[in-house]
């Protein structure tokens, strides 16, 4: 006999970013907790909205199975005294296996004996198991937590409701002062409390009483909803999923509508008008069918469609200052110079800690200069980067950006195209900032790309100098982004950088400014922490985790180069004679290791002994000669097909010899060939099969 249960959660309306999340931890959890408890289940269904979690299992097995299990105990010289009586240790054991010291028997382990016993656990049935749930929802986790009343309990929201119903009986559990029960809440506005007659009711009891209890049906009613006044109006929608999502994390009974503003806004940049409506009011933006902004925008209120028109009225009237603020903005802010904006960050604080935001351009300005040098900047490159580096941030203390932070980069390349700088300048402006996510957009050209990897790598360097360093999940300044952030840069523009060791040439770079942090400070807590994000990122294309450490394992300081020579192990790792490859060089490399550090680096061809070390000599001197200009693919196979030669060689040669220069001499064979290995990581980190 199976059966069906409806577990949910009913709280204070929630922020509509958490909400998505929330349901998928809750359906991750409650799964987890059914199969530790032996529980059998055919499939669990989400339902969320602002105020509910909830959870429908369906095909839930009737109880746990039992179990008939062999548990070892204490070892018989434990068990029994000298004379065989049963020890107190002994006993206590099968007291808690629910057992007699009848029923033991001895068996060997390893040439001990031990004492075991055969054990019979009668599985509990669900709905004893099912009270256990409380513990599953008070350990769930949220980017913000509150506290209510006088309890301890944090949650994202108080709880106000709670349904627990197996098929139509409810099973009883409390979280504080909230008991579970089979009495659920319709919409705020439009509904009432219901009581649901079994848990398969839910869907259809929330749905009369004004609540779209599934999401993915909640979602696809408003882009239902949408799309009819796009085509009665004959306008082209500007797609936003994310925009989405969030709506419809925010209603429970959804109704679209459209509205209109004064045509006389749409002076203002497209960007102004979008963000004024989407990022403050959640409105949707239309077009014609040239691509043109409308002064029309479409809404969807959490409630049926009585009194729409006044709906549609306060919506109109809510935009219309957020949109006359924006117009105002835009034409003082170009009564100023750029110039005199940038000479206002002389005191805007980057960190009280580290500097000013001028202070911290100039830095940027100075590593942006180096990084292009060695890129092979031209020198107009250089120039334009020069000047894109003086005036990256002026925008911060313009109104515009001021009232709409999400603007910041954007008024920058705006404004700067006003002003008459090249656009190349002016794009870069916007792009530093890029990405602004771990998926996020990139930076498409090269001042914007190389900007965004100076400005990322003064905030590391600054931040980790000062010790202010992420910890566990505490990172208040987004400092994993930004160095994943280089690192995505670096890979889209595949530009070959010693940024793992950059931080040295970085400070002699910004020496000329007075600084009142040591730019050095912590530099191998900074490589650690870039070489963390390449293994994430690796990580993510789903590498073995053998060949990430193999990799990274590594005195490269090349990010690019560190990916490819992973993807390259990777992409080799079950070739025919790989292991047979791999255990011949990484034999290499173990013995390479013993070799003392004032070693002589030169290898004497008057001390080989046999054939064999000439043969090594040979191949390795002439890859060696020719390594700097090989392509890591071509040093990988070049390398992997010294085996026969290196398997030869040690046939032949006892490395540690009684004769000390023989041995060192060999010894100096085996470390050229390991730094070679060295340049594709540390190929004795994997796990070859």
């Amino acid at each position: 006999m199976t059966h069906s249960y409806l577990l949910e959660v009913g709280v204070e309306e929630m922020p509509a970013h958490v909400v998505t999340k929330s349901i998928a931890q809750l359906h991750r959890r409650v799964a987890d907790f059914l199969k530790e408890e032996r529980i059998d289940f055919d499939t669990i269904k989400e339902f969320a909205t602002p105020r509910r979690l909830a959870l429908l299992i369906s095909g839930l097995a009737d109880k746990q199975p039992d179990i008939d299990e062999e548990v070892k105990g204490p070892a018989k010289k434990i068990a029994q005294d000298a004379d065989g009586n049963w020890t107190k240790a002994a006993q206590g054991f099968t007291r808690g296996q629910g057992v007699t010291v009848d029923d033991i028997e001895f068996k060997a382990v390893k040439g001990v004996e031990y004492v075991f016993v055969n054990k019979h656990v009668s599985g509990k049935p669900v709905a004893e198991v099912l009270t256990a749930l409380p513990d599953v929802i008070t350990a769930m986790n949220f980017p913000t937590l509150m506290k209510w009343g006088r309890h301890n309990l944090q949650f994202i929201r108080p709880i106000r409701w709670l349904v627990s119903l197996l098929d139509d009986e409810v099973v009883p559990f409390s979280i504080l002062d909230v008991k579970a029960g089979r009495q659920t809440r319709g919409h705020r506005f439009l509904g009432h409390d219901v009581e649901l007659k079994t848990a398969t009711d839910y869907e259809a009891t929330l749905k009369a009483d004004f609540v779209i209890a599934d999401q993915a049906k909640r979602k696809a009613l408003i882009q239902e909803q949408i799309q009819k006044l796009v085509a009665a109006n004959n306008w082209v929608l500007d797609e936003d999923l994310d925009l989405l999502e969030e709506v419809n994390n925010l209603v429970e009974w959804p109704t679209a509508f459209a509205g209109a503003f004064d045509e006389k806004y749409l002076v203002l940049p497209e960007e102004v008008l979008i963000t004024s409506m989407r990022d403050n009011q959640r409105f949707f933006c239309v077009r014609d069918h040239e691509g043109k902004l409308l002064p029309h925008f479409i809404s969807v209120r959490n409630g049926n469609a009585e009194h729409l028109d006044n709906v549609i009225k306060g919506n109109e009237r809510v935009l219309v200052p957020r949109l006359e603020d924006a117009k105002f903005f835009y034409e003082e802010d170009q009564k100023i110079s750029i110039d005199q904006y940038v000479e206002r960050l002389q005191k805007v604080s980057f960190h009280d800690q580290i500097s000013s935001m001028a202070q911290k351009m100039a830095r940027t300005g100075a590593l942006a200069q180096i990084l292009g040098q060695k890129l092979g900047f031209t020198a107009n490159e250089l120039a334009d980067l020069k000047r894109a580096s003086e005036i990256y941030k002026f925008d911060l203390t313009t109104q515009m950006v001021g009232e709409f932070a999400e603007l910041q980069g954007v008024m920058g390349e705006i404004y700067a195209n006003l002003a008459g700088e090249k656009a190349t300048v002016a794009q870069a402006i916007r792009e530093h900032y890029l990405p602004i996510s771990a998926e996020g957009e990139l930076p498409t050209s090269k001042l914007g790309a190389l900007l965004a990897i100076a400005d990322k790598l003064d905030s590391i360097y600054s931040f980790f100098a000062v010790g202010l360093i992420p910890s566990g999940s505490n990172d208040p300044y987004a400092l994993r982004r930004q160095a994943a952030g280089i690192m995505r840069i670096l890979l889209a523009q595949g530009w070959h950088l010693p940024i793992l060791n950059f931080q040295g040439p970085a400070a002699k770079a910004v020496s000329a400014q007075k600084l009142t942090f040591d730019y050095t400070k912590n530099s191998d807590q900074v490589r650690t922490f870039f070489l963390d994000r390449v293994k994430q990122l690796l990580s993510d294309e789903a590498l073995r985790h053998d060949v990430i450490d193999a990799a990274t394992d590594t005195k490269v300081a090349d990010p690019v180069n560190i990916v490819a020579a992973a993807k390259l192990l990777a992409q080799h790792q079950d070739d025919e004679g790989f292991k047979d490859q791999i255990e011949a060089l990484t034999r290499v490399i173990r013995i390479a290791k013993k070799a003392p550090a004032n070693l002589p680096t030169m290898v004497d061809e008057n001390k080989f002994v046999n054939p064999s070390e000439g043969k090594l000599h040979a191949a390795v001197t002439a890859l060696a000669s020719q390594a700097n200009q090989l392509s890591l693919a071509d040093l990988l196979s070049q390398l992997l097909s010294l085996e026969p030669v290196i398997t030869n060689y040690f046939d032949e040669n006892m490395i540690m010899d009684k004769d000390e220069t023989i041995k060192n001499n060999r010894l100096a064979q085996l470390v050229t060939l390991a730094d070679l290995t060295g340049r594709l990581g540390n190929l004795d980190q994997l796990i070859v099969k």
